[in-house]
């Protein structure tokens, strides 16, 4: 982890950039885009909503969406059918014990996403998933965390149309203020997960990683607990000028999990930690090679961030690395000269 420095600036608005055409025959090539019974704009047609409170009574800024009666059934039944096609590969007979029992809207941020519950008739489970609009930014930032990090990821893709299976974990703000300085918890584990997940967002150039935008995965092991940081949003992927944007490390929000590494660790064991971290990652590289570099193709042909923090991100990362990044002109080209500094005497190059 670097020197610490000013919380960085989010750009207020994040612009919206539609999947090109290209990055659509990628993702037909690698079986992430299939036709979906509904679309996001279908959702949008909700007649009335209802505010949706935690259970401190807490506004959580979803809403609960009311449609017409005439619309509601054939609305579920294809919501179900788009659970079937994340779960279980579209087989609809999981559909006859399965019911919708509320499609929310998000009021906050970029994306206005919508989470769907469902819930299994025979043992009251449920579930959630999310459809979301389309943008490329999101949409590289999940496959990229699907073929770079630790864990798996489901998603598809239909034109305009995004759904996204749920992300379990308990929400990275309410970890901090709750179970943070539970007894029964290794501080340390914490710690080192979370130098790694900072080492895994900068490698990977996925920005605002603040305290709500991850969770935390906790695994009982048989002799302590685990714990993986997982991102859950990925709007800002490479889309921001500014290089401490893409360092969880210096968001006011994580204050707390910086303090606890600077309790915990010192710089040496840092060090180790985030050469562990780039080491898995040239791995998974290596395991995904073919299709990293279809991927980063589309990315490099893409514009997926305004021209100005393309320059900005290019001089912050020459003087962060020490290398000249003056021959990059996207957001690809970038991701795919950190990849490649990255990788070093570990493995061979990205082409």
């Amino acid at each position: 982890m670097t020197k610490r420095a000013p919380t960085p600036h989010i750009s207020r608005k994040k612009i919206m950039y539609r999947v090109s055409p290209e990055l659509h025959s990628y993702l037909r090539t690698y079986d992430r885009e299939r036709p979906l019974p509904v679309q996001y704009a279908d959702l949008k047609r909700f007649e009335n909503s209802m505010v949706v409170y935690d259970k401190h009574g807490k506004d959580t800024l979803w809403v609960s969406a009311i449609y017409s009666q005439s619309e509601t059934s054939e609305l579920h039944q294809g919501l179900k059918e788009i659970y079937s096609i994340l779960k279980t590969g579209g087989d609809k007979s999981v559909h006859k014990h399965l019911h919708i029992e509320r499609v929310d809207f998000c009021t906050f941020g970029n994306s206005n996403p919508f989470r769907v519950k469902i819930v299994n008739n025979y043992n009251d489970v449920y579930d959630y998933f999310y459809i979301k609009q389309a943008d490329a930014s999101r949409v590289y930032g999940l496959e990229l965390e699907h073929i770079l990090s630790p864990s798996r990821i489901n998603y598809f893709v239909d034109t305009h149309t995004l759904i996204e299976e749920h992300i379990a974990g308990i929400p990275g703000d309410v970890f901090i203020t709750n179970y943070l300085s539970n007894p029964e918890f290794n501080q340390k584990r914490i710690a080192k997960e979370f130098v790694k997940f900072n080492e895994r967002s900068f490698v990977r150039l996925l920005g605002d990683m603040r305290s709500y935008n991850y969770v935390f995965d906790i695994t009982p092991d048989f002799e302590e607990v685990q714990f993986r940081i997982r991102a859950i949003d990925f709007d800002q992927q490479s889309y921001e000028g500014r290089k401490n944007l893409y360092l969880p490390q210096f968001f006011k929000e994580n204050k707390e999990l910086v303090a606890l590494v600077k309790k915990h660790i010192n710089d040496e064991v840092i060090k180790q930690y985030q050469s562990e971290e780039r080491t898995l990652i040239s791995q998974r590289i290596s395991a995904s090679r073919v299709q990293l570099q279809a991927l980063l193709t589309a990315m490099e042909h893409d514009t997926i961030a305004p021209a100005e923090k393309v320059s900005q991100l290019c001089a912050e990362l020459s003087k962060h690395y020490k290398v000249d990044f003056g021959q990059c002109r996207s957001m690809g080209d970038i991701l795919r000269h950190c990849l490649n500094i990255m990788i070093g005497k570990i493995g061979e190059k990205l082409k």
